[in-house]
């Protein structure tokens, strides 16, 4: 399955995004998990330690000079629009538990729609990720498809917007829809989290009409405790609520 997990900062997506990976990993299949998030967090919601030392791709300039054959923040140069990566997912990820963590970062220069080598490469891992393999692909992104391009987005099998109970969090779930749908994004479903009870599902249901709702995840401060240290929720996979594992059952219904 190739699902791309969305939503406003705060909402909880990461937490959403690293248990479907480790919950698909327990599972003895591989997953490729890719924080795309300005943020990055996934290393920290998926255990990994020493996460401050990874390199996101974005940053490697040598790298991406190599591949690209120009040089990082340089201007009016000619260079390469499909360079070679598919080696990039096995040297550069880190591993924790059968899942393989990438990290994607950032285009911080150029403004919106920069074609520059860094771009380039991030754009064409994330193509290679989507149509060249055939791992379980979970791509944790902000409230946006800047990593996703019209060619590759109908490789996506699902994308997850991860709500809350709150307005502002279901603009950000409709406005992410839209991106979606625009680009060729078959299906968008949502995830509620932080769920107190059966009557704020049902109120956030409602309102994202007519977003279908994927399922829902319990209010959890443990949960919460975790995110602001930076370390995993639930640890223990035994630990790790029957509603998550009920997410994926109905992913894999959706997705068939």
């Amino acid at each position: 399955m190739k699902i791309a997990v969305s939503g406003k900062g705060g909402v909880g997506k990461t937490t959403v995004a690293a248990l479907l990976a480790r919950l698909l990993a327990a599972e003895g299949d591989r997953v490729i998990a890719v924080d795309a998030d300005p943020a990055p967090c996934l290393a920290s919601a998926l255990g990994i330690e020493g996460a401050d030392g990874i390199a996101p791709l974005a940053e490697l300039k040598e790298l991406i000079e190599e591949r690209t054959g120009a040089k990082v923040g340089g201007m009016g140069s000619f260079f390469k629009m499909n360079p070679t990566v598919d080696d990039l997912p096995e040297r550069l990820s880190v591993e924790k538990d059968g899942v393989h963590l990438l990290l994607m970062g950032t285009v911080d220069h150029g403004g919106s729609g920069c074609i520059c080598p860094e771009s380039v490469m991030l754009k064409a891992l994330v193509t290679h990720l989507l149509l060249g393999r055939k791992d379980h692909l979970i791509l944790d992104m902000e409230a946006g498809v800047e990593h996703l391009g019209r060619a590759t987005a109908r490789a996506v099998d699902v994308m997850i917007v991860v709500t809350e109970p709150g307005s502002r969090s279901v603009k950000t779930a409709r406005r992410v829809q839209h991106l979606a749908s625009e680009i060729g994004i078959q299906r968008v479903v949502a995830v509620v989290n932080k769920v107190r009870d059966s009557a704020d599902a049902d109120a956030v249901a409602r309102a994202l009409a007519p977003i279908p709702v994927l399922g829902s995840l319990p209010f959890d401060p443990a949960a919460i405790d975790a995110d602001l240290s930076g370390t995993p929720p639930y640890p223990n996979l035994d630990d790790i609520p029957q509603q998550a594992r009920q997410l994926l059952v109905e992913l894999r219904k959706l997705v068939g």
